[in-house]
């Protein structure tokens, strides 16, 4: 991640909370702002699991164990940090194997509702700019067709959606009664090192290791993949920007790419032969897939001056490169 001295110096030595540190984007926005110099704190589950991954990924800061779906226990760590800002990224339904009804409740709802209102109580007073970003998706969106803008009216189809468009409203609503600055990033189909065990790309790595055929969807969907340094680094700017309390803001490239064109420019670069490639040999999760046009990406520029600009085959690139430093067993999380 190269960010600028200048968003460098916005973070030196200020107290930033980042929640759910230990998972995937998490992971990639704690270690950006450790390379800020920030006193960043590391809310996690389980502190035992979460510190190989910090060594790991060259992140500093002070490991902090917490149930984010219990107030009295968010409440407890906010008023000890007293944070700057807040990245709470902390969710439930990215992994397939997150499937409970009140996961979705208690994460993607709840612990928005506690971390938000304790981050309104418990705050750094001299921090200018935005004190929370929450980490919403595009899924908040539903499947209404055309091209993606944070105007667009959702209607969301899945659990997973509609969980985190309540997340999303619920900060909304603590904004509006506490005056809390915080705002909700909506991210896409994000894809790199740390990625959850059966998505598209680890599954890629995972076969090129083998000789059987891929089993595939016929890919003809099409996504907004962005590289997750990218979307950390989307995140972290948001911090540093006048958004209105309550705003929704898309941190996507604002392009499409099909998921075989994605496929097969990730098996080129991982040297599995086209003709392993079984595409249409799966069926489209069609309750899980979202047709539309581009994801505007307008307001992200005017706000930060900034858009993502990893192009998929150097994140994939990236990716690989930073795996084969790793062991076999740190390659997915």
């Amino acid at each position: 991640m190269n960010l600028s001295p200048e968003l460098i110096d916005c973070y030196r030595q200020v107290r930033v909370a980042v929640t759910g540190a230990s998972g995937f984007i998490g992971r990639w926005v704690a270690r950006g702002l450790s390379t800020c110099r920030a006193e960043v704190f590391l809310l996690v589950r389980d502190a035992d699991a979460a510190a190989p991954i910090f060594t790991r990924y060259s992140i500093c800061g002070r490991i902090v164990p917490v149930d984010l779906t219990c107030r009295e226990a968010v409440e407890a760590v906010c008023e000890e940090i007293r944070p700057a800002v807040v990245f709470h990224v902390a969710g439930y339904g990215v992994d397939r194997a997150e499937r409970e009804e009140n996961g979705f409740l208690h994460v993607n709802v709840h612990a928005v509702q506690h971390v938000a209102r304790a981050a309104a109580k418990y705050h750094d007073p001299s921090w200018p700019w935005v004190q929370f970003v929450h980490v919403g998706s595009v899924a908040e969106y539903g499947p209404i067709g055309g091209n993606l803008t944070e105007s667009s009216r959702e209607n969301p189809a899945t659990l997973y959606g509609k969980s985190k468009l309540a997340g999303t409203r619920a900060l909304a609503a603590c904004c509006a009664e506490t005056r809390l600055r915080g705002v909700t990033a909506r991210l896409a189909t994000v894809y790199g090192p740390g990625e959850h065990r059966g998505r598209l790309l680890p599954s890629l790595l995972e076969a090129a290791a083998a000789t059987e055929p891929v089993c595939l969807s016929e890919g003809l969907q099409k996504r907004d993949f962005t590289y997750v340094e990218d979307a950390a680094e989307g995140l972290i700017r948001l911090a540093v920007t006048r958004a209105a309390p309550g705003e929704v803001v898309n941190v996507v490239t604002g392009e499409l790419t099909t998921v075989r064109s994605f496929t097969q420019t990730a098996a080129r670069i991982l040297g599995i032969s086209p003709a392993r490639l079984a595409f249409g040999s799966l069926p489209v999760r069609y309750e899980e897939e979202m047709e539309h046009g581009p994801i505007s990406n307008v307001k992200l520029r005017e706000l930060t001056g900034w858009t993502p600009s990893i192009a998929v085959e150097e994140g994939i690139r990236r990716t690989v490169d930073f795996l084969a430093q790793s062991s076999p067993q740190e390659n997915h999380v």
